[in-house]
């Protein structure tokens, strides 16, 4: 099994998956064309005809209306000029990662095996066929092959979705995606008798690009399935990404849609595509009941949270150890740490690498804390270790650093035992330029045990929520097949119950997460199977407010979908200066009645001071209550000025190339270089200036490259007077094969 745990190396980042292109050392760009209109494939070639050094590589006509091609920039950016009456889109293809026990007990999923359909069969799933696009699936695993109804390779063009078994190479991750849905056997999925359909979409190492997942969406629209998962993505928090978009068309033909949010958290304008398409469901993760540890020195009242690694031994620490500074965890680095509580810097070594040479050198506790920005981080070991290892942000570990340096620094953990929180990597909304409320819900996806090929592991992040709530759709579908999505999406988001922060929260006085945090809050599959009023859209985004007194307005579809009539009325929301609700009267719906309704919002810009605000409306619906999250803008947000840097080999030997996505544009762009272990500045990668917003990717030669090694780099981009960065850890080598 050991042979089998390689993409767990990708959930070492705040991304979940790793890109690897669709094809090696190419010297032409691949991108996706997005149409104005339906086109043949004949007239498609006859448009690109002009182009000799453009190749024509995939047609797409029901995910999208479009073609992949492959040519060099030049040649593209032509093609988008003299064709754009015809073009509305041209985007560069882009690497996408793959972003049962108490978790299905506590989203409700074993009161609903009580419960049964129209045919007086018990709710399992069964009728019900889910679409998983990831890696692959082992379909002799003994709790899937019941289940598994075939499917289509998208990296080989065969229809064998086996996962990458190759050493080295190899992949878990749709296994474990596909045993949450619908694992039968010493596990139970959520809907443990849907069938699974398996669309291998990421290869090797658990990458894939744009074109190949757009396939996969491709042949799960022609095969009809009932539910698609995408538990995969990258952190562009854009509205229009070719994904975005083709899951928006799946929805439309009647494919409920279900996407990780992204593990990018915990900042806000974090969620990424396809997490932010406005049709699909969007899942963030939340956490299941955990027993939390907490660090803190001998003598302080400071408590610093750590995020416990999958594959560590609990965190169950029964006295106080000694802190030790363990570097960057190499061997030289460890050599008094016996019986100590070590503290290594993230960076050059996997964290099985670290972890492992500390149990050699006899360390009670490993502890690794960020080398860059943000909060602590999710990660997984591709090995079972006997002692605890657990993350850190980089300015809790900056302090204990400290406080080592100091003198001989004694530490106590304490465990505090936390459910239905927020996951610190859940990736958050709202979304860049429509400011809408994404993620939709939350579900769990922290320690969550499920199938890989040859057993079973815990893994953690939202690829882990998503397939909760792919399952939760089957179960509703076999209930309500005749519900459309937008329906089960309304039931799933009218149903959940928004999560509170716990005591230990960075800002206690706000008792709940944000909408654009957490959505509507945590499913309740139990409570959706039986809703007796649907209200969609299931969440409202007012816009961007430009006039001096402006007033918007949402228009909500209320149905009744129980046996009995229903009286439904507006609580009046808490009284907020400058804002002023118009919501409707009281009004009845007998069974099976609609109602179309108007809600208004009159902001005074004058008297309201806030930049952002959300909330949740409250429609008491007879003896059940509906809360429906709503969003507005009052001025341009503080939203990141850059985001979804990726670098990688570029087509000629010593050659790299990097890809970023700049939502505004930016008068001022460049990439610095620093030493990871000290700080010291290295130098530019690259700068720009008056750039377009949009994806640009950018080939650096040979001679513009610092000496082999790992860096530190700082993204950034400025305008209009604002500056935002990002950070990233990269790996340079001149010479390759």
């Amino acid at each position: 099994m050991k042979l089998l745990l390689a993409l767990l190396l990708a959930f070492q980042t705040p991304k979940i998956l790793i890109h690897p292109s669709i094809t090696e050392n190419t010297k032409e760009t691949t991108a996706i064309i997005i149409l104005d209109k339906p086109q043949t494939e004949q007239q498609i070639r006859q448009l690109l005809q002009p182009y000799k050094d453009i190749k024509l590589r995939r047609v797409y006509h029901d995910a999208l209306d479009g073609f992949s091609v492959q040519g060099s920039a030049e040649a593209l950016a032509k093609l988008a000029t003299t064709s754009r009456k015809q073009i509305t889109n041209v985007s560069p293809v882009i690497q996408y990662q793959a972003e049962t026990e108490e978790s299905v007990k506590i989203i409700g999923g074993e009161e609903v095996r009580s419960l049964f359909d129209k045919k007086n069969q018990r709710l399992t799933g069964k009728g019900v066929t889910v679409g998983v696009i990831d890696t692959g699936v082992d379909y002799t695993h003994p709790d899937l092959k019941r289940n598994y109804a075939g499917g289509r390779d998208l990296v080989d063009n065969d229809r064998d979705p086996m996962e990458t078994l190759a050493l080295g190479k190899a992949t878990i991750h749709g296994t474990h995606v596909a045993g949450i849905i619908a694992a039968n056997g010493k596990i139970k999925g959520v809907a443990p008798e849907a069938k699974i359909v398996a669309y291998r979409a990421l290869g090797p190492g658990g990458g894939g690009t744009t074109e190949q997942v757009l396939a996969a969406i491709e042949e799960a629209i022609k095969d009809k399935v009932d539910i698609v998962n995408l538990s995969l993505g990258n952190d562009i928090n854009g509205p229009d990404l070719p994904i975005s978009l083709a899951l928006n068309r799946a929805v439309d033909r009647g494919i409920v849609a279900v996407a990780a949010s992204g593990n990018s958290g915990p900042n806000v304008w974090s969620v990424g595509s396809p997490g932010t398409a406005s049709k699909a469901i969007s899942v963030g993760a939340s956490t299941p009941t955990l027993e939390t540890p907490y660090i803190s020195i001998e003598g302080s009242r400071e408590q610093f949270q750590i995020e416990p690694m999958e594959g560590s031994a609990t965190w169950n620490l029964d006295r106080s150890a000694d802190l030790a500074d363990g570097g960057l965890g190499r061997p030289d680095e460890l050599k008094d740490v016996d019986g100590k509580i070590v503290l290594i810097q993230r960076g050059i070594l996997t964290f099985t690498q670290k972890s492992e040479n500390a149990q050699k050198a006899g360390a009670k506790a490993v502890l690794i804390y960020n080398n860059i920005s943000g909060g602590r981080f999710m990660g997984n070991l591709d090995s079972q270790l006997t002692i605890p290892v657990g993350a850190l942000a980089k300015g809790d570990g900056v302090i204990l650093q400290k406080e080592i340096k100091k003198q001989t620094t004694s530490a106590r953990v304490v465990v505090s035992e936390d459910r239905d929180q927020l996951a610190d990597f859940s990736s958050r909304g709202p979304v860049t330029g429509t400011w809408e409320i994404k993620p939709d819900i939350v579900a769990p996806g922290v320690a969550i045990n499920s199938t890989i090929p040859g057993g079973y592991l815990s893994l953690q992040g939202t690829s882990m929520a998503a397939p909760h709530v792919a399952g939760a759709c089957a179960l509703i579908k076999q209930a309500h097949p005749e519900w459309t999505p937008v329906q089960i999406k309304a039931a799933l988001m009218n149903t959940a119950i928004p999560l509170a922060k716990s005591s230990k929260a960075v800002n206690p006085g706000q008792s709940y997460y944000r909408t654009f945090e957490q959505g509507a809050g945590r499913i309740q599959v139990d409570e959706a199977v039986k809703a007796n009023t649907l209200v969609s859209p299931s969440s409202i985004r007012f816009g961007k407010f430009t006039e001096q007194s402006d007033v918007q307005k949402a228009y909500l579809h209320v149905e009744n979908t129980g046996s009995r009539t229903h009286r439904y009325s507006f609580d009046i929301p808490p009284h907020v200066d400058g804002l002023h609700w118009r919501l409707p009267l009281s009004f009845t719906l007998e069974p099976k009645q609609t109602k179309d309704i108007t809600v208004e919002l009159t902001v005074d810009p004058n008297v309201f001071k806030g930049k952002i605000h959300d909330g949740y409306l409250k429609l008491q619906a007879g003896a059940a209550a509906v809360r429906i999250p709503y969003l507005y803008v009052l001025e341009e947000p503080n939203y990141p000025r850059v985001m979804g840097f990726d670098f990688t080999n570029g087509d000629k030997p010593g050659q790299y190339r990097y890809e970023v996505y700049l939502p505004g544009g930016a008068e001022e762009f460049g990439i610095a270089l620093f030493n990871p272990e000290d700080y010291r500045f290295v130098g530019f990668l690259d700068t720009i200036t008056n750039v377009k917003k949009g994806l640009i990717h950018r080939d650096i030669p040979t001679e513009q490259l610092p000496r082999e090694g790992s860096y530190l780099v700082k993204v950034f981009a400025k305008k209009a007077n604002k500056e935002d960065f990002l950070e990233r850890m990269i790996t340079i080598e001149k010479t390759q094969e």
